[in-house]
């Protein structure tokens, strides 16, 4: 198997890309966005259930694990759902859209190709936008506790008395 990645110099996560169906894997309904191949939903307050999904797949484009569910990156970004920023998002998934149109594609969600979707993100890295999201995704995506055993965290360990009695020394990856 990696001989013929190699020998088409695609990466195994074009591959995995490419076996799966072009565009947006969400379903978006009046007031609620959920996924399409998965058992979870969000309800939507003051974003449009669009603009939600758009902003969920976003987070997944700037912060890649191939292993966190989806539904992590929504949790991520629900804060975002709230009167005092729906304005900043909505007028930032607008100018997400009109970039990714601009590039030929109809908005953000229909550029099936991650490379297209982060190439788009590049252009807009420095807007306030972009900085705002990328920044509250460090926290609101790592620290969710169900997390944590994905990237092989146990968690703080000050309350079961630090590391050097136990795990400090179990790392098996060196």
């Amino acid at each position: 198997m990696t001989e013929v990645l190699s020998r088409q110099k695609m990466t195994r996560r074009e591959l995995l890309a490419r076996s799966v169906a072009a565009g947006a894997t969400f379903v978006v309904g009046s007031g609620f966005v959920g996924a399409q191949n998965a058992a979870w939903a969000m309800e939507v307050k003051h974003l449009q259930p669009g603009t939600m999904a758009t902003l969920i797949q976003m987070a997944r484009d700037i912060y890649p694990h191939d292993h966190v569910a989806d539904e992590f990156y929504a949790a991520a970004v629900k804060g975002y759902d709230a009167e005092d920023k729906a304005e900043m998002v909505e007028s930032g998934i607008a100018g997400l859209n009109a970039a990714a149109q601009g590039a030929g594609f109809g908005d953000y969600l229909n550029a099936g190709w991650e490379r297209d979707r982060v190439d788009i993100l590049r252009g807009m890295e420095k807007s306030a936008f972009f900085q705002t999201v990328r920044g509250g995704l460090v926290t609101g995506l790592y620290n969710q506790k169900a997390v944590w055993p994905l990237f092989g965290y146990e968690g703080e360990s000050y309350s079961k008395g630090g590391y050097i009695d136990r795990g400090f020394d179990d790392v098996n990856w060196i």
